[in-house]
């Protein structure tokens, strides 16, 4: 079983189609994170005390450390390139 519910290559984390929604949990990250969104298949992303929102390919979106946030799967598989800031 692995640990965490995506494989990494570096900057880039893809998130397979095939992973629980289980392992999609509420967390927080140390730093603040710069996301680019390489292939997202309808996956959305959620922010704390805010609704859900589709993550758009192309498009950047900036999660501010120690702010809790979620995945919420989608169809495809996800592919995000993540730069801590």
């Amino acid at each position: 079983m692995q640990d965490r519910p995506y494989i990494e290559d570096g900057d880039i984390r893809t998130f397979t189609q095939h992973v629980g929604d289980f392992e999609l949990v509420w967390h927080r990250d140390k730093c603040t994170r710069k996301i680019n969104v390489l292939e997202s298949g309808k996956w959305k992303l959620q922010m704390d005390n805010n609704k859900p929102f589709e993550l758009e390919k192309g498009l950047q979106y900036e999660i501010p450390k120690m702010t809790y946030h979620r995945l919420i799967k989608g169809e495809n598989d996800l592919v995000l390139r993540i730069k801590d800031l």
